[in-house]
């Protein structure tokens, strides 16, 4: 019996791969997107717009909204879950952002909560009087209540 149904997984997989048709222009997206929509032309019109901007090997997150009107909203570059981890980082406070002009930027896997890790980088850093942007799964006690005393 297993192998007549992985006979038949196989056969059907291979008539879907010789029926299906790759979707190559604006016009058909739109359309598979309208379908997968419910029948929402609007939806898959937004659908194909995200994929002429951000190509075939880009990234598309679809979010519930607040609002009443559908949108595409296109970042460039990164985008991260997370901000600044303390409003004292805050530099702007008109509008409540963090701006770094040529910052260096230090990446690393792992939470930070020792600031005896960061001691050389952060030598260095302010040797060369620039800001520093660390990126980090986390970073916690002793690591964070270090570099906001020292942003102030």
């Amino acid at each position: 019996l297993k192998r007549g149904i992985d006979k038949a997984v196989v056969a059907a997989v291979d008539e879907l791969k010789k029926l299906s048709v790759p979707c190559s222009d604006s016009i058909s997206i739109a359309q598979v997107g309208t379908i997968s929509a419910n029948s929402d032309e609007t939806v898959g019109k937004l659908i194909a717009e995200a994929m002429d901007k951000v190509g075939k090997e880009g990234v598309i997150t679809v979010e519930e909204g607040t609002g009443l009107e559908d949108e595409l909203d296109v970042v460039e570059g990164m985008q991260f879950d997370r901000g600044y981890l303390s409003p004292y980082f805050i530099n702007k406070p008109e509008n409540g952002s963090v701006e770094l002009e040529n910052p260096y930027i230090l990446l690393v896997d792992k939470k930070i909560s020792n600031i005896r890790e960061l001691l050389p980088v952060l030598e260095g850093v302010a040797k060369a009087s620039k800001p520093l942007l660390i990126v980090a799964e986390d970073v916690e006690g002793e690591a964070l209540a270090t570099l906001v005393v020292n942003t102030m």
